[in-house]
């Protein structure tokens, strides 16, 4: 089914699918005010626009940051036509509304390239792409749009009438939601914003060497910004980057507060936890435990423990604030868990991916990521799911 602006809708009742395939290999309210030089973008126009040629990929072998990124970029399968809509097994039906079974209800399909990030908001989603397009949905339909100007989409966060998305250029666009109409989104600002980028360039111990022969700002990523996380109770933003740092925002200035070198490889997930922790993924195989304490007359992030070692690359990351309980998916397949009552002590292991587990999502009931599906009992009351690839 294809609503009048594009995207085509897929809904399916439960039956058995054929095997895909190997498809990747097994290895990723205003709070304050800017003060910024740019230019507004535009509501983004309603068409299509090409697939990505590039998509990273996650293998069990040692992954090394390369000249701007920490992946080796490839042809993706992905650029191909979707196979669903193809497929035999799809056939159209009325949506059930029996949710008592576990199965898809429904697939929202535009091809513009690889989705990289989702956030949900109210009756709102928001879907990021290496198109450099935001996309809203609503009821399964294309509600509205809009377009940063370079950086593919690798994160999106919203709070209040903000919405904040981290890209692949190393930049974190914010963005303003109309008060009088949801679905228009104005450009509002940059992190840093331009005021501080000039203020500090003028002191040579703001700079930081990344590469021989090479510095850069610290309160400035350099590579892409893969992750964001937010606490609303202090009102920091977090920011993870394949630049291997960790950058913590005040929400109330837009200020860069720290620049902390967190890892030895590209993070790919941070997840701001209970107890004022802050959770860390990394390709170097690590899940670091992070917590802001008073120092002088400041504070700072320390590092309370490694949660897990592995070879394998930490892809993603998840927290249920309510049972106290962290998720971290891996590049094989496994979903690895702590518990908060045990002081963190590991729970055990999710088996039933055959590819990296490439995003989590958690509620008071369900942990979730994509596709193919799998579906494990938590103990009492939890339940979890998690994908290993996922595309609109």
């Amino acid at each position: 089914m294809r609503n009048d602006k594009g995207g085509t809708i897929i809904m399916e009742q439960r039956s058995s699918r054929p095997n895909l395939g190997t498809l990747f290999r097994q290895s990723e309210p205003c709070l304050f005010s800017f003060n910024n030089n740019f230019d507004f973008e535009d509501e983004l126009p309603h068409r299509k626009s090409s697939a990505s040629t590039a998509s990273p990929r996650y293998s069990n072998s040692t992954m090394t940051i390369g000249e701007g990124s920490p992946y080796n970029y490839t042809m993706s399968p992905w650029d191909e036509a979707s196979p669903y809509t193809k497929s035999p097994w799809i056939t159209a039906s009325v949506l059930e509304t029996d949710f008592g079974q576990d199965g898809l209800i429904a697939s929202i399909l535009r091809e513009e390239g690889h989705v990289y990030s989702l956030a949900a908001y109210g009756d709102l989603l928001y879907t990021g792409s290496d198109s450099k397009n935001i996309r809203v949905w609503k009821n399964l339909n294309e509600f509205s749009g809009f377009k940063a100007r370079s950086g593919l989409v690798k994160a999106i966060v919203i709070v209040g009438d903000l919405v904040f998305t981290g890209h692949q250029d190393g930049k974190i666009r914010v963005w303003k939601i109309s008060t009088t109409n949801a679905g228009v989104h104005k450009r509002f600002g940059t992190l840093p914003t331009w005021k501080d980028v000039v203020r500090s360039s003028v002191k040579p111990k703001n700079y930081v060497e990344v590469r021989r022969n090479r510095s850069v700002l610290r309160i400035k990523h350099f590579d892409a910004v893969s992750c964001l996380s937010l606490n609303e109770e202090l009102g920091l933003l977090y920011s993870g980057s394949w630049d291997k740092t960790l950058k913590v925002w005040r929400l109330a200035n837009s200020k860069c507060l720290e620049s902390i070198d967190a890892h030895d490889d590209a993070i790919n997930s941070v997840v701001a936890g209970f107890d004022g922790l802050v959770f860390t993924g990394s390709a170097d195989g690590t899940v670091k435990v992070w917590k802001r304490e008073l120092q002088g007359k400041g504070a700072k992030h320390f590092l309370v423990q490694s949660l897990l070692k592995q070879e394998n690359a930490v892809t993603a990351l998840s927290v249920n604030g309510g049972s106290g309980v962290v998720y971290c998916g891996s590049s094989d397949g496994l979903v690895n868990f702590w518990e908060r009552e045990k002081h963190l002590s590991h729970g055990g292991i999710l088996r039933g991916h055959k590819m990296a587990v490439l995003c989590l999502a958690t509620s008071a009931i369900w942990c979730s990521a994509a596709r193919p599906i799998g579906a494990y009992a938590c103990g009492e009351g939890n339940k979890a799911v998690s994908t290993s690839a996922s595309r609109f």
